[in-house]
């Protein structure tokens, strides 16, 4: 099929050796053909520069590049989209498996929407099925509200097609911040987003993921991570309001000012009732009752004074 527009893929790959076959097999066998795979290896010490070139050898449409010093995930990631040409961009982590018909099913139900996501499946590291989807852990949005991804996400990297116009509002990427639920706040925010309802990644989950989802690393958090975590949503927030408009960067603005005050304080009830009094967008990710919700707003009251004491 090559009267489709042309799809940039842009995978990030480091130390991928283990699981990278599968996936460009994957990549390979999409049911669409006008695409080409934009990669950049973010200087892997094991033999997936190996891999990549067999593959580039056999493919004109495979683009490779490789970094002169490590960039880390979220930097090499802007740097890969940069490099796309395509109409349409879809981002490909290093290590799943791509339904034959992803790119199709994305392409064709895009519409006006600035990007698309779907569900995925969650596969061990040998491949096998989990039980679990995303969407059994989030509720999925579609809409134009950007503060739905203020406190949650449930837009994976790897889940994403978007047009390449996106790319340009985005940036600059803020640094230290998760860039597919940065895409996600810009997405909404310039028009709107939308997702196809079925699994077509299986989502592999090993030890080296860049991100645990299915929070199975969890251990007690210090103190200082404690502190540093209402530093980062005070600083997550300033960064979503400079998107937003009208209503919407009014409710940003004023809850930027209440996660501010408890970075110095002991607590803010403030910033709890708005949370709460706007539960409805806000808290639309989470795939939770009423009470767990309440429960979810109650703890972020407390200041920088009041987890010393907890």
């Amino acid at each position: 099929m090559t009267d489709t527009p042309k799809i940039s893929i842009a995978l990030c790959t480091y130390n991928g050796e283990q699981f990278l076959k599968t996936q460009l097999d994957s990549i390979l066998g999409q049911t669409i053909d006008n695409w080409e795979l934009v990669i950049v290896d973010d200087v892997s010490r094991d033999g997936t520069w190996d891999i990549l070139q067999a593959y580039a050898a056999g493919d004109e449409r495979f683009r490779l590049f490789r970094n002169d010093k490590n960039l880390g995930y979220n930097k090499n990631f802007q740097k890969a989209l940069s490099l796309c040409e395509g109409e349409y961009i879809a981002i490909c982590d290093q290590d799943d498996r791509w339904h034959p018909d992803k790119l199709r099913l994305q392409l064709e139900a895009i519409g006006n929407s600035f990007l698309i996501y779907h569900d995925s499946e969650f596969i061990d590291e040998t491949g096998n099925s989990m039980g679990l989807k995303i969407s059994d852990k989030f509720n999925f949005y579609r809409g134009s509200s950007p503060e739905a991804f203020l406190y949650l996400n449930c837009v994976s990297g790897h889940t994403i097609l978007m047009k390449k116009e996106l790319v340009a509002k985005a940036q600059p990427f803020p640094e230290g911040f998760y860039y597919d639920q940065w895409l996600a706040v810009n997405a909404a925010s310039a028009g709107s987003i939308d997702f196809v309802g079925q699994v077509l990644v299986q989502y592999r989950q090993h030890s080296r993921n860049s991100t645990d989802i299915l929070a199975r690393n969890k251990m007690e958090r210090s103190l200082d991570v404690k502190l540093s975590e209402i530093k980062r949503e005070s600083l997550w927030i300033a960064q979503c309001v400079a998107k937003a408009n009208g209503g919407t960067r009014d409710l940003l603005s004023r809850l930027a000012v209440l996660s501010e005050s408890r970075i110095h304080s002991f607590a803010s009830p403030q910033y709890g009732f708005l949370i709460w009094q706007h539960r409805t967008t806000l808290l639309s990710l989470l795939k939770k009752s009423g009470i767990s919700k309440f429960f979810y707003v109650v703890r972020k009251i407390w200041g920088s004074k009041a987890k010393k004491l907890l």
